[in-house]
């Protein structure tokens, strides 16, 4: 999970107030001190820590309890309406317009990723449909052109190099006739150690030549504190105009490059969450803070969900759940539609409720362990035996076990899956789907594949 030591500590504070009788004043004490250590553990730095508990504190003995919410709703409202403000409020997306190509030009120093940031960028973007290019003008860098060539051929779009040239403006008015064929031109540029005269001179030159519509700055998580001062370095000089932060799945430390990105003119707009060309999240600070508390984030839920699955069949499947129909088929469309959106433990947090059920991380790669079995299982199923999963006797077990490497065993946990899941499109063309949700959240229903 991102920031997962943050999250869980966050997470035990909120619990907390929840399992307490009264809402006093060592409680709320209690809370801003758990507040701090958390933020202090993920590298924020002290006095934004400070004003961030100070304000949150001022507001929980200040205001009256919002109508509808007990006194303990309130205090975690507070909290999480603070965390989201503290980390930019509301989102930052890049506003594309009509004009071809829409220029996004990428800065950043060396290790941060920049170059795999691109193809991910790239990827991003494909998959909603535009039409991308990426352009590499890092001319400094050994093999900067082959690894940008290799990430764009991940996000199956055409790079425009030039591994001989040493002038990136050359480069750049090399391939200028191709570029108004894409919709989005994506420019990678040189980096150094760090933001020196020669890098600050050869980015200014590139910034004017580029005229550039989207200027992002890569930034590792794990630098920690430092972030503040290389976004301001690097605004100063090209004038950025967003933030993309890589390394949000393997770092503890992130706490630090995230709000003090958010405190400079210069929102954050992507957020890597893993080595995936697919792991790149748009940044929502909403859905971000209702992951951390365990609260989800179904934006991006349903985010993952159109990439893993078109309108066409998401509508084809909810027919057969209103009329009650479910073979095994569909249960290995959902089951590949799953496998699309990313890891358990991802979508998991991303379930409102789920993030605070603390299931181990072994029990849902175990999870997904079977998910992969269970597709073995059903590519040895004869297609009268995927369609109507009833005859399925003991013998055919035996054979469809034997088939795919698998035992008995798990061909009867696929077929209990299977009813369960049958059982489940029933409920849903009988009873009303709110409370179905509020039967899932409360744990009264099981996702597919969990006990």
């Amino acid at each position: 999970m991102v920031l997962e030591k943050l999250g869980s500590t966050l997470r035990e504070s909120l619990s907390k107030i929840a399992k307490s009788l009264f809402v006093d004043e060592k409680l709320i004490n209690e809370l801003v001190k758990d507040i701090q250590r958390a933020l202090l553990q993920a590298d924020v730095h002290v006095q934004l820590v400070f004003k961030l508990s100070n304000t949150i504190k001022d507001r929980i003995k200040n205001e009256e309890t919002a109508p509808g919410l007990t006194k303990k709703e309130h205090l975690i409202n507070i909290v999480y309406e603070e965390l989201v403000k503290f980390l930019g409020g509301e989102k930052n997306e890049i506003v594309l317009t009509e004009k071809k190509p829409f220029k996004i030009m990428m800065v950043g120093l060396f290790g941060s990723g920049k170059t795999t940031s691109i193809g991910k960028l790239a990827k991003y973007y494909s998959k909603r449909g535009k039409k991308v290019a990426v352009l590499g003008l890092d001319v400094w860098r050994p093999a900067a052109m082959a690894q940008l060539e290799q990430v764009a051929k991940l996000a199956n779009v055409p790079a425009f190099i030039d591994k001989k040239e040493k002038d990136p403006v050359k480069i750049l008015k090399e391939f200028e006739d191709e570029y108004s064929r894409y919709d989005i031109l994506i420019i990678d540029t040189a980096g150094r150690d760090a933001l020196n005269e020669e890098l600050i001179a050869e980015l200014k030159t590139l910034h004017e030549h580029i005229d550039a519509d989207e200027t992002l700055l890569v930034i590792s998580a794990d630098i920690g504190q430092t972030a503040q001062k290389q976004a301001q370095q690097f605004h100063e000089t090209c004038g950025i105009t967003g933030v993309l932060v890589t390394k949000m799945d393997g770092t503890a430390k992130g706490g630090g490059a995230l709000s003090a990105c958010a405190v400079t003119q210069a929102p954050i707009k992507f957020i890597g969450v893993g080595e995936k060309v697919d792991d790149l999240e748009s940044f929502n600070p909403k859905g971000f803070v209702g992951r951390l508390l365990g609260m989800g984030d179904l934006e991006a839920l349903l985010e993952k969900a159109k990439e893993a699955i078109s309108e066409e069949d998401a509508e084809d499947l909810s027919k057969k759940f209103l009329k009650g129909e479910f073979t095994l088929l569909d249960l290995y469309d959902q089951m590949q539609a799953m496998k699309k959106m990313g890891p358990l433990t991802k979508i998991m947090e991303m379930i409102p409720g789920m993030g605070q059920l603390k299931l181990p991380k072994e029990v849902l790669e175990t999870q997904e362990g079977k998910l992969e079995n269970w597709k073995h299982l059903m590519n040895s199923c004869t297609k009268t035996e995927l369609e109507d999963p009833e005859i399925i006797d003991n013998s055919r077990m035996e054979r469809i076990a034997k088939g795919s490497g698998r035992n008995v065993g798990e061909v009867r946990e696929l077929l209990k899956q299977y009813k369960q899941a049958k059982k489940m499109a029933k409920m849903l063309k009988t009873q009303n789907p709110e409370k179905l949700m509020k039967k899932f959240q409360k744990g009264g229903m099981k996702m597919p594949g969990m006990k």
